[in-house]
């Protein structure tokens, strides 16, 4: 059953405004313009008035909007029905870091153990690809790395912890005999890697901004050797002596070779579960939520 299109319209209403309405749903606003045009011909008349840059619902946008609630909520509630039949049902759930895969592989089995008929699809990607799939009710929710929760509305974010993120530098580096552990400052990484091959996040990633704005702060020269999503390649390039690049908390290992330096203030992404709008919970998907919530002390 599907209902996006629904969606389009009660975005619109609650931004009031095309171009906010386009980028919080992921779509071209040109595309979005001319799917409210082409609905609006097929109903003979106008769901809003435009005036300056706002539209606003006329009597029968209004209508409408309350006649797509209902669906949705149809739509939800057949599906929970549906899905809560011998606790079957079809969980899809989206990971943009190790962080939330290492949680997967320690939920996943008991969770299977108290439902075993219930199949969880796991779909690996990036922050803007994992966000419009959600935002299209493609996948049901996700677990996140984030600089900010902002792209989501509050009922659809919960924040599951604030995770470091560290300095990371080849053991074999002359800054490890220098600093045997005290925070990194802009100074320090001035003076001791200035010209030092990076290895940076590729664009989409909650580490890029981090590491542009690290490098803009420290007034850093740096040659990037490359951009990866693959943390794992990264840290072990630096266990090589290759570069250096930044680690977040959750995949900080291979300390034989690796140093691991905090900045001072902390420098930290969010953790976060997000699901689609109007997701209504069925007992299994409840109980993923609920262990996915508990995992961090």
């Amino acid at each position: 059953m599907d209902t996006k299109y629904l969606n389009y319209i009660l975005t619109i209403a609650k931004k009031q405004n095309m171009t906010k309405a386009a980028e919080e749903l992921f779509v071209s606003q040109s595309s979005l313009s001319q799917y409210l045009t082409k609905l609006e011909s097929q109903l003979g008349t106008p769901l809003f008035f435009r005036s300056k840059g706002r539209l606003t619902l006329t009597p029968a946008g209004q209508l409408y909007v309350e006649a797509a609630k209902k669906v949705l909520a149809i739509k939800d509630d057949l599906y929970r029905n549906i899905q809560s039949l011998d606790n079957r049902g079809h969980i899809t759930i989206g990971v943009t870091s190790q962080f939330g895969l290492k949680m997967l592989t320690e939920i996943i089995p008991p969770f299977k153990s108290d439902f075993p008929e219930v199949t969880i699809e796991i779909t690996e990607s990036n922050v803007p690809v994992l966000t419009r799939l959600i935002q299209e009710e493609n996948i049901d929710c996700a677990i996140m790395a984030l600089n900010s929760p902002g792209i989501f509305s509050p009922d659809q974010i919960h924040i599951l912890r604030q995770e470091e993120v560290f300095w990371a530098v080849p053991r074999s580096h002359p800054y490890c005999q220098e600093n045997k552990g005290h925070p990194v400052t802009p100074k320090e990484l001035s003076q001791h890697f200035s010209g030092v091959p990076v290895f940076l996040s590729k664009k989409g990633s909650s580490l890029r901004p981090l590491e542009d704005q690290i490098i803009e702060d420290a007034h850093l020269t740096m040659t990037t050797v490359c951009e990866t999503n693959s943390i794992t390649a990264a840290r072990s390039m630096v266990a090589m002596g290759i570069g250096v690049t930044l680690i977040a908390a959750s995949c900080a290992s291979d300390l034989e070779h690796v140093a691991y330096y905090p900045f001072s203030p902390p420098l930290t992404r969010l953790n976060a579960f997000v699901h689609r709008k109007n997701w209504a919970k069925n007992p299994p998907e409840e109980n993923l939520l609920q262990r996915i919530l508990s995992y961090f002390p």
